[in-house]
């Protein structure tokens, strides 16, 4: 395989910690990422940039941190005040320069799909993918690059609640090691093994993506990535712990990367991203938060990971944290809330349900007591080679002043450079995206002709007649908007009156019937060739309503 364009394989396995065999498990049974990781390399300090779905997501897809984006409150069409006289449902506005990276893949000559799920706290313009639930046997030349996602879902939180998914597993419950931050019993230990069971299960399809990849004679030019928004568990999924930060990070990379290699340098997945561009040879962004950690422009490692919590559902929390190599340092901003507020989502989990019976009954201690604290300190460091489950609070230890004092400055100065919209309260924030609670609307495209007679200085909004040869440029007025087009005549379906409705599409969870045709992306003047050429267009900002169609008919006539 050659290092030049190389196709790209995405596999993300939803909420999942790297509870695999390459990573040491021995309860996992996984053998085809087993195989991948030998085949390829394996990092084992990667982490996301929030403990939950969609915010860490917002910042995959965008390679920038949620807390800049002011998509770091899970969700943006749920909460607390949602449909009452306070916060309206909104999908957030995003920075005007900010992109959904597959559009610059696009623009090099990538095709690019996902399959199935989004949720990145807006609703991905129709530019960002070639075909939103596609697969890279769709492309329309078998020769085009392809940048290819697959969303393994059955990993998600829910796997361990009692009768979902996969029901009965023939895990030994005997032989699971149950977190310290857990009270050791029989229904923790079978939800742990549910956990285990799902893992298998999409450990399984990974294998039939990879021998669709053999089959088609594309697994030497592929580069395939397995990576997770976040882990599963109670005190994992919606906190900064490792538990809930630290994802499984593989790549297999023929001719590139040397198999069985394993990197401890340290990552973020918002680094995902602008690696892909990398190897794919697409100038990365230099606005761009992730850096790179493959291709002619890695990083080599980071420094440390910041992460971010906010508002989950119902429960508004500011909780900032950095890690380096090897100390986690946590920031409580309200340590005089208890740690397991109100959350109804999270309290379906079996092992929640479990915590908070011991709890009542005054039997919980050890560090599955502290988890249920009804206040916290102000600040938590960990040693997480010499404590790796986070449960020694090191931030009152003199010995440990210095790395407490480092990482403190670190984090600060962090907040401070991107811009760290959690010190803003959600209301004023939203306010400005949506002003008066109005979701705002993308402009319009406009069409420009330039050649022959015609040099560019009035738009043409109907077409026309015109002597060749000629180019069209496209342009939108509004600030950081994408322009997508179709040489069809099918016009776009209308978009769902509903923001609930929106935001279900844009999870992937219910894709309805009849996509339209596929829209492509505008990113240079389009030689109009003789004869009759009818285009529609539109243009969509991350977070406005898509624009109205624009619709012209252009006739070039030769200049013989």
């Amino acid at each position: 395989m050659t290092n030049e364009r190389p196709n790209i394989l995405w596999v993300s396995f939803e909420d999942c910690s790297p509870r695999f065999g390459c990573y040491g498990d021995p309860v996992a049974r996984t053998p085809y990422l087993d195989r991948l990781a030998s085949e390829g390399g394996l990092w084992t300090k990667a982490f996301t940039t929030a403990p939950v779905c969609a915010p860490s997501r917002s910042s995959v897809i965008t390679g920038m941190h949620p807390v800049t984006l002011g998509t770091h409150h899970m969700r943006t069409n749920c909460g607390p005040h949602h449909g009452g006289k306070g916060i309206p449902r909104y999908e957030a506005v995003v920075p005007h320069y900010v992109r959904c990276f597959p559009e610059y893949l696009r623009a090099a000559g990538y095709f690019c799909t996902n399959r199935n799920k989004t949720d990145y706290q807006f609703i991905p313009p129709i530019t960002t993918w070639d075909l939103p639930g596609g697969h890279w046997r769709d492309r329309p030349d078998p020769d085009q690059p392809f940048f290819s996602v697959f969303n393994l879902d059955e990993t998600h939180e829910i796997a361990g609640w009692e009768g979902s998914f996969f029901g009965d597993n023939d895990i030994d419950l005997d032989s699971i090691e149950v977190p310290p931050y857990f009270p050791d019993t029989p229904k923790v230990r079978q939800s742990l093994a549910q956990v285990y069971t799902a893992i298998e299960h999409c450990d399984r399809l990974l294998g039939n993506l990879l021998g669709e990849l053999e089959e088609d004679g594309l697994a030497d030019s592929t580069a395939v990535f397995v990576w997770t928004d976040h882990g599963p568990l109670p005190r994992g999924k919606r906190w900064p712990y490792d538990s809930g930060i630290h994802s499984p990070l593989i790549v297999r990379w023929p001719g590139v990367i040397e198999p069985g290699t394993i990197s401890d340098e340290l990552v973020s997945t918002m680094d995902l991203g602008p690696t892909v561009l990398s190897i794919c040879g697409v100038e990365v962004p230099r606005n761009l938060q992730g850096r790179p950690f493959l291709g002619s422009d890695a990083h080599g490692g980071r420094d440390y990971v910041f992460i971010s919590r906010d508002r989950y559902d119902e429960m508004y929390d500011t909780v900032r944290a950095s890690r380096d190599q090897r100390f986690k340092y946590i920031r409580h901003y309200d340590p005089a809330r208890p740690y397991m507020m109100w959350n109804s989502f999270r309290n379906s989990h079996p092992i929640m349900q479990e915590m908070w019976r011991l709890y009542a009954a005054g039997e919980l201690e050890g560090p599955p007591a502290r988890a249920m604290a009804d206040k916290r300190p102000a600040e938590e460091l960990y040693d997480t080679e010499a404590d790796p489950h986070e449960v020694e609070n090191l931030a009152g230890d003199p010995a440990y002043r210095e790395v407490l004092d480092r990482h403190r400055a670190a984090l600060e100065q962090w907040q401070l450079e991107v811009g760290d919209l959690g010190m803003v309260p959600e209301d004023v924030m939203v306010a400005q995206m949506w002003p008066g609670g109005v979701q705002p609307v993308t402009d319009a495209p406009k069409f420009i002709v330039v050649g022959g007679d015609h040099h560019g200085t009035e738009a043409s909004p109907e077409g026309g007649t015109f002597t060749g040869p000629v180019v069209l440029q496209m342009q939108c007025s509004t600030q950081g908007a994408s322009i997508g087009y179709t040489l069809e005549d099918d016009p776009l379906p209308d978009a769902p009156a509903d923001l609930d409705e929106q935001f279900s599409a844009a999870l992937g969870h219910n894709p309805q019937a009849g996509d339209p045709p596929r829209r492509l992306l505008y990113h240079q003047p389009l030689r109009l060739p003789v004869g009759k050429t009818r285009i529609r267009a539109f243009a969509h900002r991350i977070g406005y309503q898509r624009s109205p169609e624009s619709v012209a008919t252009f006739i070039v006539e030769s200049d013989d």
